[in-house]
């Protein structure tokens, strides 16, 4: 497992840069947005994605790696709103953001390492399509919840939810970054 969480801290590494050169650019806007919202950007870039991979035509010209990544700094804004939204002012230093992206990124890192040593690393053995279909049915469950107002009776939340679709994103990213490797 340890290639995992090298290869998995790597692609989170490649996210968080990107992450921190939006904040640097654009601020924290993304603060005003509802999770509801970023359950949308997210599906918007899920769909993209599934789009591309079954008609092979990607007329925009940005590829799915991107998207990918997008994925998974949306689910870690989802997550801050969710755990520190109303303990924030609607702008936070770029220090703070990043501070809050280190903290969540751990955390899904720490459940990918608890289930990926339960069901034995089975990701490397499934298709990028089905990662993508994985998110998308998560994000359909997630579109539940938010219109049950957050209520479950015996389901995961919204977050545990979003941390699920972090994960995929991140294992079809070392799909996709580290095939030529050999190891995925």
């Amino acid at each position: 497992m340890s290639e995992t969480v090298e290869q998995y801290t790597k692609v989170i590494s490649k996210c968080r840069e990107i992450f921190e050169k939006k904040t640097q650019d654009y601020g924290t806007a993304w603060r005003i947005l509802r999770t509801s919202s970023l359950t949308d950007q997210i599906f918007i870039k899920a769909q993209r994605i599934r789009t591309i991979q079954e008609t092979g035509e990607n007329k925009v010209g940005e590829d799915i790696e991107d998207e990918f990544i997008g994925i998974i700094n949306y689910c870690i804004m989802a997550v801050i709103q969710i755990e520190e939204g109303e303990n924030l002012p609607l702008e936070i230093s770029p220090e703070k953001a990043g501070q809050l992206y280190n903290k969540y990124s751990e955390v899904a890192l720490t459940l990918m390492k608890n289930k990926n040593h339960d069901y034995g690393e089975a990701w490397r053995d499934m298709r990028v399509s089905s990662l993508t279909d994985l998110i998308l049915m998560k994000l359909l469950r997630v579109k539940q919840i938010e219109d049950n107002k957050g209520k479950t009776i015996i389901s995961e939340g919204i977050d545990a939810n979003y941390y699920d679709m972090l994960n995929y994103a991140v294992f079809a990213l070392i799909h996709l970054t580290f095939k030529n490797e050999g190891n995925a």
